[in-house]
């Protein structure tokens, strides 16, 4: 009886340490402390806690390879701006030669000097095209911003659900252990048989071979998230507070930048209209003898006139009508972007309403599969059902902890997705 009730105590207290651990534990916050590596490869992160997710954000945004394409769009923005301020309309022309009289034997030097002019409302035309280029910059940073904050929070929810996972394995790997020492010494005593012992050896060594992959799955989150952050640290807290919005407008951020692409088109398309035909060029030169001719009666003309080009109209349509593609094309991609928008609001807000009813579920099955597993283990204790029974009753609560863990981090992570899916910055 003595032997009875001492194995009851030990067999309990094995797997003590599984019953209680909280299923919220280490959600909130970074779980990185040095653990014993399974494989001889770790990418260790650290915690920063001054550091916020805004702030990663911004830091990731200073690297990005599209860092480059703005720069570019706000360097062509600024040559349309300095061109806009010229007092021409184009480049001046010089054109100097050499006039020979054969019937008076009389040679003359001749320079003349051409200006093109700004067509009526050209330069207006050209000044609105450098603030709609510019303007089209600064939005289009913003949104490759907000798309740069979208691969942040999935790589960082991605490494959340990755750690929980592991500390899980963890956990479940150690109760394998406590409960096959167990098993072993019962086994020595004579009060268990030898395969239930084996049985313990397996349940032990694929727990441990879960663990090993969890491990694995989660350096590679930690790696994916250094090659888009190009960090090797991470902020203490990580969480957002919900940003309710009913109904998409067009104040998201994709959706602005793609308006102001479109605002910038049509003001080239204005620019180029304005062309017309071609620029008006004022024209001045001179004609002289001096210095040419040895009979130089130092006779010197001064000319000025005025080149006006038409009928070009049919040369400029091809550009016009290929902005006008351009524009066309645009206004499509508009409204696919905001059926894709109007799309990603309905699933995020769905899945939100689907995991906060689920996560109930979750937490009631944790708390069921408990109960029953106590029950189970005094009944093994007690030699009333086999160890068989004991392992499929204890892998079963085991799944329920991890997914109601999972449910409780997976609601957080909706809420960032949420706020990414109506364009809300970290």
């Amino acid at each position: 009886m003595c032997r009875l009730l001492l194995n009851c105590i030990v067999c309990f207290l094995a797997i003590y340490q599984f019953i209680v651990t909280p299923a919220y534990a280490q959600v909130a916050t970074w779980a990185l402390e040095s653990t014993t590596s399974m494989v001889n490869h770790h990418d260790p992160l650290e915690i920063d806690k001054t550091l916020t997710l805004s702030k990663v954000v911004d830091l990731t945004m200073e690297t990005h390879p599209d860092i480059a394409l703005i720069t570019s769009m706000e360097e062509e923005a600024a040559a349309i701006s300095e061109r806009s301020k010229s007092w021409t309309a184009g480049s001046s022309q010089i054109a100097i030669g050499y006039q020979s009289i054969a019937t008076f034997r009389l040679n003359y030097a001749t320079a003349n000097l051409m200006v093109p002019l700004w067509n009526i409302g050209q330069r207006d035309a050209q000044e609105n095209l450098a603030k709609e280029a510019e303007k089209y910059a600064g939005l289009q940073a913003v949104a490759i911003k907000l798309r740069v904050a979208g691969l942040v929070r999935e790589a960082i929810w991605n490494m959340a659900l990755a750690r929980i996972r592991f500390e899980q394995a963890r956990e479940e790997r150690e109760t394998a252990k406590q409960l096959l020492d167990t098993i072993k010494r019962r086994v020595e005593v004579g009060d268990l048989p030898v395969a239930d012992e084996l049985l313990a050896q397996t349940e032990f060594l694929q727990k441990q071979s879960v663990l090993i992959l969890a491990e694995a799955e989660l350096m590679h989150t930690h790696k994916r998230y250094t090659s888009i952050t190009r960090m090797g640290k991470v902020p203490t807290f990580h969480e957002e507070k919900l940003v309710g919005i009913k109904e998409l407008g067009q104040n998201h951020p994709n959706l602005i930048a793609i308006n102001s692409q479109i605002d910038r088109k049509q003001a080239e398309l204005i620019a180029v209209k304005a062309v017309g035909s071609g620029q008006t060029n004022v024209v001045a030169g001179i004609l002289s003898d001096e210095g040419i001719d040895y009979r130089s009666n130092h006779a010197e003309f001064f000319n000025v006139g005025v080149v006006i080009p038409f009928g070009g109209s049919a040369h400029a349509q091809p550009q016009i009508a290929a902005l006008n593609v351009e524009v066309t094309g645009l206004m499509s991609q508009r409204e696919m972007l905001y059926r894709e928008l109007e799309q990603a609001h309905h699933e995020a807000e769905h899945n939100m309403e689907v995991n906060e009813v689920e996560l109930e579920n979750a937490n009631e099955r944790q708390n069921v599969s408990e109960k029953l597993l106590k029950m189970t283990q005094l009944s093994f204790s007690v030699g009333e059902i086999g160890l068989m029974d004991l392992l499929k009753i204890q892998s079963q609560t085991q799944q329920a902890v991890l997914y109601a863990k999972e449910r409780a981090v997976i609601m957080k992570r909706d809420i960032a997705f949420y706020n990414h899916a109506v364009g809300v910055m970290p």
